[in-house]
């Protein structure tokens, strides 16, 4: 079966993963998910597995197969696993769950090679550029850098106490960090360079983004330079793109009608996918600011998307 150039899935409250033929809006596959509802979905860099994040396990899909079965599940979670990413050349996966633990997968053995302890629920975790560290975000509103290569936290910061950190992402260069939290509230930090570790979290700036919760904050990636911008997705029905330079408000994506949970970019940064309440999942354009396509067919709230419509890394 000839590998789709663009994968893009959805998963929602209706214990549904769909697959989605980006440019028609066709929905083209259906996983039905009966064990629980999927928090995050995640592609692995060879775009041959989706990794589906529910309570308490992880399942990886095979993009490129009909069979609605896993081929791997993950299972030493306890409660809801709220992130899942992959290592650049896709060894490893990490998550973080609401039992309060991040973890790491190596994906050709079974079971979890290493476990973190946050001592609250997980909400996110993001993978450093330079691959050897994990950022953690909290119920509690605690921040945490796990260094892998000495096995223990590096770092621990608290932007606002008892405010629960949502969301977290890194700029592609490893150049800032930010963190969006439950009062609407972006905290971004400039990463110093020049060290090994990246422990060094220089204030830079509080962007007050919106009024309700941020559910989701993601930086643009490398494709995209020179423009640099943070997208705000949130419980106010509205997605906000900022400029990283200076971080002024660039556009406001109107068209959902209730929270907005997940949101993606293009490879280049010219395209945002975003996953709402409102059941669909929608493709923006940067440059105008328009929903052109509507992802219609799930029938309770979208709550997370993956896409990955890049070229395939070279294999080492």
């Amino acid at each position: 079966m000839s590998q789709p150039t663009v994968i893009l899935a959805t998963a929602s409250y209706d214990h549904s993963i769909r697959f989605w033929e980006a440019k028609s809006g066709r929905c083209y596959r259906t996983i039905q998910y009966p064990d629980s509802q999927v928090n995050r979905l995640e592609i692995t860099p060879d775009k041959r597995y989706l990794a589906a994040a529910g309570n308490p396990h992880i399942r990886l899909f095979d993009v490129n197969s009909n069979s609605p079965q896993p081929v791997m599940s993950y299972d030493s979670h306890t409660n809801n696993v709220m992130a899942v990413g992959f290592q650049c050349d896709g060894n490893w996966m990490y998550s973080g769950s609401e039992d309060g633990t991040v973890k790491i997968w190596d994906l050709r053995a079974p079971g979890c090679q290493r476990e973190y302890e946050s001592r609250a629920a997980v909400n996110t975790v993001v993978l450093h550029p330079n691959q050897t560290e994990l950022i953690s975000g909290d119920q509690n509103g605690n921040i945490r850098v796990w260094d892998l290569t000495a096995n223990s936290c590096s770092c621990e910061l608290v932007p606002e106490v008892d405010t629960a950190v949502r969301s977290l992402t890194v700029m592609w260069d490893g150049s800032l960090v930010v963190a969006a939290n439950n009062h609407g509230t972006c905290y971004v930090w400039r990463l110093l360079r020049g060290t090994q570790t990246m422990t060094n979290f220089e204030p830079l700036h509080k962007l007050q983004a919106h009024k309700g919760y941020i559910l989701k904050c993601l930086l643009s990636p490398e494709f995209c330079e020179p423009h640099r911008y943070l997208a705000t997705a949130s419980s106010d029905h509205t997605v906000k793109i900022w400029n990283v330079d200076g971080f002024t408000l660039e556009k406001t994506l109107i068209g959902h009608q209730r929270w907005v949970w997940d949101c993606v970019f293009s490879v280049d940064g010219a395209y945002l996918i975003t996953a709402s309440s409102d059941t669909t999942a929608r493709l923006w354009s940067m440059s105008t600011g328009e929903d052109i396509k509507v992802y219609q067919g799930h029938h309770k709230a979208t709550i997370c998307c993956a896409l990955h419509d890049g070229a395939e890394p070279a294999t080492s």
